[in-house]
């Protein structure tokens, strides 16, 4: 028989012990914000929210770009700032994003966040969400 009360206290430890890890903050050349990424963040997301950014596996070139406004910073994000403008990445997305640029684009059909100048990217797909891998 386990000792229940056990396990909860051990799980709350573990949950405060990583509220007080300090995030990692970005370096520059990590992932980059354009001019214009920085601009659309702090008219749009202040200082309560954060620019995430994803890398999921799907699109049309097997992997995908996610961008979700978030108030919360994980114990193993990783944040860049610039201007007071803040984007937030988990470890896997920077390895696959390190050295591109997070911009903001508008055109005539849509107004988004993209990732432009992906070293890693060996091809895009004609919309710019997904793409494949160098291997």
């Amino acid at each position: 028989m386990y000792n229940v009360s056990l396990f909860r206290n051990c799980r709350l430890l573990v949950a405060r012990a990583r509220e007080r890890l300090p995030h990692y903050r970005g370096k520059s050349d990590d992932v980059k914000l354009s001019d214009s990424c920085v601009e659309k963040l702090r008219s749009t997301a202040g200082d309560k929210y954060y620019l995430r950014v994803l890398v999921e596996g799907g699109g049309c070139s097997g992997f995908q770009y996610k961008f979700e406004l978030d108030k919360t910073v994980g114990p193993t994000d990783v944040v860049i700032e610039r201007d007071g403008a803040k984007v937030v990445l988990d470890e896997t997305s920077l390895s696959l994003l390190r050295g591109s640029t997070v911009d903001y684009h508008e055109e005539l059909i849509r107004c988004s966040f993209r990732i432009i100048d992906n070293p890693l990217a060996e091809k895009n797909c004609s919309c710019g969400a997904s793409f494949s891998i160098k291997l």
